[in-house]
C-alpha cells in the first residue's frame, strides 16, 4: 500500500537562499529551469539550495518530494574542530576494540593531530615542548576561504580565544612543479539511513602561487593553496591554477606513481570520514524532526598528499564554492565544465526533478532499499558510490552500530548474508539489586535505569548475542509467556535500543583480538612528558630574590631559556622567607601571581615571559628613582641609547645588527630624578634574545640619545623633543604610591632636550650602509661634537 507524501502545484519551484552569491546558484538554476522549474522563496519551494545553513524550521518541511541540500548535524564534518573530534572518537573506538596496531586503527591515521583552543592549550604546549622542531598551523574552527590560517613557528603564540584550532603542520607535502597543492574532492551524502555516500570522479588540484619553501612560513602564497588568498598575489604570473583530476592522475602516472593506489586510499579516507559523523547527523536530524529522506549534502573535501603519496584530510567544506576561480587559460574552462557537470549529475542522481514520490509501508523492506539504491546508481553519472561498499565487511565494523537498514541494503547489494555484529561492554559498571539493573558509565558519569525489556536486551548483548538473536530470544520468551509480540516491531526496538547505547558509548562492536602488525612508517610526534605538580625555583634580580613556583613544564622551559642563571634551585628555608611569585595553570592559559595578588591572567605561553619581565621592571622602581621600561643599547665605551622602538617594527632588526659591533641590548633602566645624566641599567633579558648569553652592561651608563619610530620616510631623522617626551612618559614606572609630579615631568623634558632625539624609519630594502650604524659609530662611541643627523645621513 502506498500513499502520497506531498501535494504540489503543477509548477515546481526552487529556493535559492542563505549567504548567496550568483556563482553559487548558477549551475543549480541551469539544471532545473530547462525542466520548467521556477524561482520560489523561503515560503514556497520544492527544492532548496542554501549556501550556509537554513533555519531549523525549514528542516521540518522536508519530505521525499521536497528536498533541501543539507542535513542537520553536518557540523560534525564541516566545523574543523568537530571533524577532528568525529575522527578521533572513531579511532579511539577502533583502538579499543581492535588494538592500536590493528589494520582498522591504522586505516584511520589520515588526519593530523589537532588541539582546540582554549581547552587543549596546555596539552599543545606540553606536546610542543616534547617536539621542539615541530611547526604548527593555526585555523579558525568555522571559517572558509583561508581566513585566519597561518603557520606558527611557536605553539606559544596560539590564541586563548575560542573558535581556534592548532594542527600539526604537515611539513612534507608532495609538489607539482615545486608548488604545494591540495586536492578538492566532491562528496555527496544522498541518504542517512541507510548511509549512501558518493565521490565525484572529477575534482581539482589547487596549487599555491609560489614555490614551496619550508622556511618561508610567513608567506601565504607558498604555504596556502586557497584560491581566494592566492588571487591577491600580484607577483605571480598565474596566481590561481586548477588542475583537474584526470590530468593530475595522468601526470602522476607519467612521474612513475601508482595513481590507482593513491585514489584507493582516498576512497577509504572519504568513506571512513562519512561514517565518523553519521551518528551526529542521524541524532540531530531526529532532534529537529526532519525527514532524512528530504535531505542530502554536497561537501568539498580538501586533502593534502604528502611526499610518500599518503593522503591527509584537512577539512570538509559546507556549500563548497561553485564559482570559477581560475583564469580560462589556467584551468578555468575545465573548472567550469567540472562544476557544471557536478551539479547536473547531483540533481539527476537525487532525482530532484522527478515525479511525486510514493512511500512504502514502514517496514524498511530490504527489497525497497535495494531498488532505491540501484535506481540511484543508474542515475549517478560521474559519481562513484563508496557506501555501501561492494565488500560490506570492509566498513560495517567502523559504525558504532549499523542500523538494520544499513545491514539490509548491504546484504541486498552484495547478494550474500552479512554477519550481525556482536557487542561488548565498554567502561560501564553493572549494578544489580532485587532483579533490577542499573548502569553507570564511568567515563561520562551518566547513570541509567533500563526497564525490564531493555535490561534483558543489555544482559543478552553483553553475553555475546547479536541483535537478531536477542530479538529471537525475546520473541520465544514472549511466546512461552502466552503473548504474541509484533516480531518486526520487536526486532526494530532491539536494534534501536542497542544503537542508542552504542552511540552513547556504553557498548561497541566486538573486534578481533588485537594482533600486532607492521605499522606504516611515519615520524610520529613524541608524547608529552608527565610533569610533576610544581617546579620551585629561586629568581634573582637587581639584588633581590623571589621564590618562584611554576606549574607547567612548558612554562618552566620558556622561563629558563629567558632568565638562564637568574633561576636557581630553591631550598626549603628560603622558600618560607622570600616573597612569592607563581605561574599558575588556568583553564585558558596562565596567570602570574605575586604573593596573593593576580598580576596578569589569561596569558599565552608567549606572553608569559614578557609579563614577568614587566613585573620585575616595576619592582625595580624606588622612591625618586623611576624606571623606564624600554630597551637600552649600551656601547662598549659605556654610552647608552634609550630605544623606544617596538619589537615588531622593521627598524628593530637594524638595532639588533648593532650588537654585532660590540653593543649590548638589555631591557629597563633606572633613573635618578636628582641626576638624570647617570642611569642604572637593569640588565633584564630581551625575549627576542631568549637562550643567548649576553654580556652584562656597565652598572652605570651615560645616556646620550633616545630613539623613537618615525613615519617620515627617512631612515634616520631628528625627532621633536615633545614627541619623544610623549613616547617616554608611558614607559616610566614610578614607585608604588609615588606618581611623577609636574616638576619632575618638566625636569624629564629638560633632560630629553639635552639628548640627541632621533627618529628611526623602516625600509623595504636596506642600503649598503645603514645611517643608524654610521651614527652610532661616529656619535655615541666617541666624544665628537653633535652633528645634525641629516648631515650624518649624507
Amino acid at each position: 500500500m502506498t500513499r502520497m507524501t506531498e501535494q504540489h502545484s503543477p509548477t515546481r519551484r526552487f529556493w535559492l537562499g542563505g549567504q548567496r552569491a550568483a556563482e553559487q546558484d548558477r549551475f543549480f538554476r541551469e539544471a532545473l529551469e530547462p525542466l520548467g522549474w521556477e524561482v520560489g522563496d523561503e515560503h514556497e519551494w520544492d527544492a532548496g539550495w542554501i549556501t550556509g545553513m537554513p533555519a531549523s524550521a525549514q528542516f521540518r518541511r522536508v519530505s521525499p518530494t521536497r528536498r533541501l541540500n543539507h542535513f542537520p548535524g553536518n557540523a560534525a564534518l564541516t566545523v574543523k574542530s568537530r571533524l577532528h573530534a568525529s575522527l578521533s572518537t572513531l579511532r579511539e573506538r577502533m583502538v579499543e576494540s581492535h588494538g592500536a596496531d590493528s589494520e582498522p586503527a591504522s586505516r584511520l591515521a589520515f588526519f593530523p593531530h589537532s588541539w582546540v583552543m582554549p581547552h587543549d592549550y596546555h596539552a599543545l604546549q606540553d606536546t610542543a615542548l616534547a617536539n621542539p622542531d615541530q611547526r604548527w598551523i593555526l585555523k579558525p574552527t568555522n571559517a572558509s576561504k583561508g581566513k585566519g590560517v597561518r603557520v606558527l613557528r611557536d605553539a606559544g603564540d596560539a590564541p586563548l580565544a575560542a573558535d581556534w584550532m592548532v594542527q600539526e603542520y604537515l611539513a612534507n607535502p608532495h609538489t607539482i612543479r615545486g608548488h604545494k597543492y591540495v586536492l578538492r574532492l566532491y562528496v555527496l551524502i544522498s541518504s542517512l539511513e541507510p548511509l549512501r555516500v558518493y565521490l565525484y570522479r572529477q575534482g581539482f588540484a589547487k596549487l599555491a602561487s609560489e614555490p614551496w619553501d619550508p622556511e618561508d612560513v610567513d608567506n601565504p602564497y607558498s604555504q596556502l593553496t586557497n584560491p581566494d588568498i592566492n588571487a591577491l598575489n600580484d607577483r605571480a604570473d598565474v596566481p590561481v591554477e586548477f588542475i583537474d583530476l584526470d590530468r593530475y592522475r595522468a601526470w602522476l602516472r607519467d612521474q612513475g606513481h601508482d595513481d590507482d593506489h593513491l585514489f584507493a586510499r582516498i576512497h577509504d579516507l572519504v568513506a571512513l570520514t562519512a561514517i565518523s559523523a553519521v551518528d551526529a547527523m542521524r541524532d540531530r536530524t531526529a532532534e529537529v524532526a526532519a525527514d532524512p529522506r528530504g535531505c542530502y549534502e554536497l561537501l568539498g573535501l580538501d586533502c593534502l598528499v604528502d611526499d610518500t603519496l599518503k593522503p591527509w584530510i584537512l577539512e570538509c567544506n559546507l556549500s563548497p564554492s561553485l564559482g570559477i576561480c581560475a583564469a580560462p587559460e589556467s584551468g578555468g574552462r575545465i573548472e567550469e565544465a567540472v562544476k557544471g557537470g557536478l551539479v547536473r549529475d547531483m540533481v539527476a542522481l537525487l532525482d530532484i526533478p522527478g515525479a511525486v514520490a510514493t512511500e512504502a509501508e514502514e517496514d524498511m523492506a530490504a527489497a525497497r532499499l535495494v531498488a532505491e539504491a540501484e535506481a540511484e546508481q543508474a542515475r549517478a553519472g560521474d559519481f562513484l558510490r563508496l557506501l555501501p561498499a561492494e565488500e560490506p565487511a570492509r566498513y560495517l565494523p567502523f559504525f558504532t552500530l549499523p542500523t538494520l537498514a544499513d545491514l539490509q541494503l548491504a546484504e541486498g547489494l552484495s547478494g550474500r548474508p552479512v554477519t550481525r555484529p556482536v557487542l561488548r561492554r565498554r567502561q560501564v559498571a553493572e549494578l544489580l539489586e532485587d532483579d533490577q539493573l542499573a548502569l553507570y558509565d564511568t567515563r561520562s558519569g551518566r547513570y541509567y535505569r533500563p526497564n525490564d525489556t531493555a535490561a534483558m536486551i543489555w544482559l543478552l548483548a553483553t553475553e555475546g548475542l547479536d541483535p537478531d538473536a536477542i530479538a529471537d530470544t525475546l520473541t520465544q520468551a514472549a511466546a512461552q509467556a502466552g503473548t504474541s509480540p509484533d516480531v518486526a516491531a520487536l526486532r526494530r526496538d532491539v536494534w534501536t535500543t542497542l544503537g542508542e547505547w552504542c552511540r552513547e558509548g556504553l557498548l561497541c562492536q566486538r573486534g578481533e583480538a588485537p594482533v600486532a602488525r607492521p605499522v606504516e612508517a611515519k615520524a610520529e610526534m613524541a608524547p608529552a612528558a608527565e610533569p610533576p605538580e610544581r617546579y620551585r625555583l629561586q629568581l634573582n634580580h637587581d639584588g633581590r630574590r623571589w621564590a618562584l613556583d611554576v606549574g607547567s613544564a612548558a612554562a618552566l622551559a620558556r622561563l629558563s631559556m629567558l632568565f638562564g642563571k637568574r633561576l636557581a634551585p630553591l631550598d626549603d628555608e628560603a622558600q618560607s622567607e622570600l616573597p612569592r611569585l607563581a605561574v599558575l595553570v588556568e583553564s585558558a592559559g596562565y596567570a602570574l601571581v605575586a604573593d596573593s595578588e593576580v598580576v596578569r591572567s589569561r596569558l599565552t605561553l608567549t606572553q608569559l615571559a614578557p609579563a614577568l619581565l614587566a613585573y620585575l621592571v616595576g619592582q625595580a622602581a624606588r622612591p625618586g628613582h623611576p624606571v623606564v621600561d624600554a630597551h637600552l643599547l649600551v656601547t662598549p665605551e659605556g654610552s647608552g641609547v634609550l630605544c623606544l622602538l617596538s619589537d615588531e617594527s622593521g627598524c628593530w632588526d637594524r638595532l639588533q645588527r648593532l650588537t654585532t659591533q660590540g653593543a649590548t641590548l638589555t631591557r629597563g633602566v633606572r633613573l635618578s630624578l636628582t641626576d638624570l645624566d647617570a642611569a642604572e641599567p637593569l640588565g633584564l633579558p630581551l625575549t627576542i634574545h631568549a637562550g643567548e648569553t649576553r654580556p652584562a652592561p656597565s652598572p652605570k651608563v651615560s645616556l646620550r640619545a633616545v630613539l623613537v619610530p618615525t613615519e617620515t620616510g627617512d631612515l634616520l631623522a631628528t625627532a621633536d623633543v615633545l614627541d619623544v617626551l610623549g613616547a617616554l612618559l608611558p614607559c616610566c614606572v614610578s614607585a608604588p604610591g609615588e606618581p611623577l609630579t609636574p616638576d619632575q615631568v618638566i625636569a624629564l623634558g629638560e633632560w630629553v632636550a639635552r639628548l640627541e632625539c632621533l627618529g628611526v624609519g623602516e625600509a623595504d630594502h636596506m642600503p649598503a650602509t645603514d645611517p643608524l650604524a654610521d651614527w652610532l659609530a661616529s656619535r655615541v662611541a666617541s666624544d665628537a661634537p653633535a652633528e645634525d643627523p641629516a648631515v650624518a645621513r649624507e
